[in-house]
């Protein structure tokens, strides 16, 4: 790996944790459901693609370590501080997105 590569991976690793502060603590407000709505992802997607990235690599993880590292505590805790059922007009919403997603 070249001194660049490093560097390139150093600032892509700080983008993701700014991301994942600013998605967890500064926007906990803004639900996964209406993440998935605008921008497709959302705080499980990128658990989702944290354990696939470690498992790239060689390291077994699961779904609720993924999940931990992304949420920076067990899932189920964040969920119970944070998430709030979906309102009919997000899961309409929701719908319509992934129709659009997969046209």
């Amino acid at each position: 790996m070249s001194d660049t590569d490093f560097e390139t991976t150093q600032i892509e690793a700080a983008v993701f944790r700014r991301l994942r502060e600013h998605l967890l603590q500064e926007r906990a407000d803004v639900q996964n459901i209406d993440l998935m709505i605008l921008a497709g992802f959302c705080r499980n997607c990128l658990a989702d693609w944290y354990r696939e990235a470690a498992e790239h690599r060689g390291i077994t993880m699961t779904k609720d370590e993924a999940r931990e590292a992304v949420y920076g505590e067990p899932f189920p805790a964040w969920k119970a501080k944070h998430q709030r059922d979906a309102t009919p007009e997000q899961l309409a919403a929701f719908e319509a997105a992934q129709r659009l997603h997969k046209g």
